[in-house]
């Protein structure tokens, strides 16, 4: 820290630090230390969120920088915690991370909590099959910020399942689910999904971070001799 040419003191001399400059101080010692020991792309507590600043998700704090997140491990806060987790899985007879087993099996990972970061960003189009005169959807979801290696999974569930709403049997629901988003649901007439080639289907666009979802209804002849409406799976006809 520099101590010279503050105010009131001789050219030379070592003012006295205000306890700010004393903390700006400490933070930066703090951060060069943490850079020489720690390699953020193996922190499995750093995150980076949508908004770009920092988050522990060990301590459950926001960092507007990776040099105050880095300062933040080396308190006694972010510390404290390490060791209480590192207690309690060793009470529980979990294996730390990078720990063998006996056999020769590595131990499995601690499951992440994942923060997340609200719904995506969609658009929905109507459709109807240009042959069969069929009706449909056509769903386009937004995954700018997905985690890396994530595939968006879709599946539908009965108006019994959830519990949000009080279930109506004219209803069912398409959910999607992505990390880090919160997984959302598409509320959709009752009717039987035709899930024959071409009819139903996914497809996830790694370059632009979307997810393509198309689905038609059978029609009601279809659903009249094939069974009561939902969302069983139903295959081509021989």
């Amino acid at each position: 820290m520099d101590y010279q040419n503050r105010a009131g003191s001789k050219f030379g001399g070592g003012g006295v630090a205000s306890k700010s400059a004393t903390n700006l101080d400490r933070r930066e010692r703090l951060r060069r230390l943490a850079l020489e020991t720690i390699d953020l792309d193996k922190d499995p507590y750093f995150f980076k969120n949508h908004v770009g600043t920092f988050e522990c998700r060990l301590c459950l704090t926001v960092h507007q920088n990776d040099g105050s997140y880095l300062a933040h491990t080396q308190g006694r806060k972010h510390q404290t915690n390490l060791a209480r987790r590192a207690a309690k899985e060793e009470k529980e007879g979990k294996p730390r991370d990078g720990q063998f087993m006996p056999g020769g099996q590595q131990g499995v990972q601690v499951k992440r909590n994942v923060v997340k970061i609200g719904r995506p960003g969609y658009n929905i189009t109507k459709r109807r099959d240009p042959l069969t005169r069929q009706l449909g959807l056509l769903f386009q979801l937004h995954y700018e910020e997905i985690a890396e290696g994530v595939v968006p999974r879709v599946r539908f569930m009965s108006a019994f399942e959830q519990k949000v709403e009080e279930p109506d049997k004219n209803f069912q629901y398409m959910v999607v689910a992505a990390e880090p988003y919160n997984t959302c649901a598409f509320k959709l007439q009752a009717r039987e999904i035709d899930r024959r080639d071409g009819r139903f289907w996914t497809w996830y666009d790694e370059d632009n971070k979307v997810f393509w979802v198309q689905l038609l209804f059978k029609s009601e002849g279809e659903e009249r001799y094939s069974g009561a409406p939902g969302s069983a799976p139903s295959g081509p006809k021989h």
